[in-house]
């Protein structure tokens, strides 16, 4: 196998005797490695093969700002998954899930542990997810040390629940679209600015927007999990992001007849900082 691309001094991109894209991964395999040199089979640790082309690229972006143990730690748990539930997943599911768990082993480091408000329902109705969920936390303590609660094994298994929205109907699929732009919209007007819709905390931001209006659009309504000190501290630490959530609330309720939560006017304003943050490092 000859190299694509390199992601890291760890990780590469080639073509498998099938002329599938795959990601290979081992200590020190790309090390002063070129483009077009072969891979030294000795040193390949684990691989994974990409369907869609695009998924190397984003793997490219994400692993510039975070260590590739956490694509490992997506890669165990993204085949563990598919050993259990009886649906296809996405490749994109690599990106997401090692993201996910480096953001939130870098909150649990910063004292930060925000509650699933969804906790309860995914572990009623999704139960082979949640459990791969609890599962996961396993895998992430081996790998790190780190012991992380129910909340984010509720995380994990959202992230498994996102490949079924293509599953809904097509009156559901074309309100979800509505709201998430208009919100996207609000985002963009409120910091006069336009969205990198190529970059992981825009894909992130994307994914809490459906699950938060299917939830809406279901009814599903959710007990408050958040005390008044930590709202405030969000609400003084994101002031920014704040403003832009309490427009977007301000809508929903107008039009929608929508109210939020504070969990859920935090997890927005953590995502709006995150989205815009780089574009705006001054707020």
């Amino acid at each position: 196998m000859k190299i694509n691309k390199v992601l890291n001094n760890n990780v590469v991109v080639t073509t498998n005797q099938h002329g599938q894209e795959m990601v290979v991964m081992g200590k020190g395999l790309a090390f002063q490695k070129k483009v077009g040199q072969t891979i030294d089979k000795e040193k390949i640790e684990k691989n994974f093969v990409l369907q869609d082309t695009g998924t190397s690229e984003k793997l490219n972006q994400l692993l510039q700002d975070t260590s590739d143990k956490y694509l490992d730690i997506a890669s165990e748990i993204y085949e563990y998954a598919r050993s259990i539930l009886p649906y296809k997943l996405n490749d994109y599911l690599y990106i997401a899930l090692t993201d996910h768990i480096s953001f939130a082993i870098t909150r649990m480091k910063e004292g930060i542990q925000l509650k699933n408000t969804l906790l309860f329902e995914i572990r009623k109705y999704y139960k082979k997810e949640f459990e791969i969920g609890l599962h996961s936390l396993d895998i992430i303590e081996d790998y790190t040390g780190i012991r992380m609660n129910e909340d984010e094994a509720a995380s994990i298994a959202l992230h498994l629940i996102n490949s079924q929205l293509s599953g809904e109907n097509m009156e559901m699929a074309v309100q979800v679209t509505d709201v998430v732009n208009k919100v996207l919209n609000i985002v963009k007007y409120h910091y006069k600015t336009e969205l990198d819709e190529d970059s992981i905390n825009y894909e992130r931001f994307l994914t809490h927007l459906r699950f938060f209006t299917v939830r809406f659009l279901r009814e599903e309504h959710m007990e408050e999990t958040i005390d008044d000190f930590f709202y405030e501290q969000v609400q003084s630490k994101y002031r920014h992001a704040y403003k832009c959530t309490e427009k977007i609330a301000t809508f929903l309720e107008k039009n929608y007849n929508w109210f939020l939560t504070k969990d859920e006017m935090v997890y927005l304003t953590v995502h709006i900082h995150r989205v815009t943050y780089r574009q705006n490092r001054t707020n």
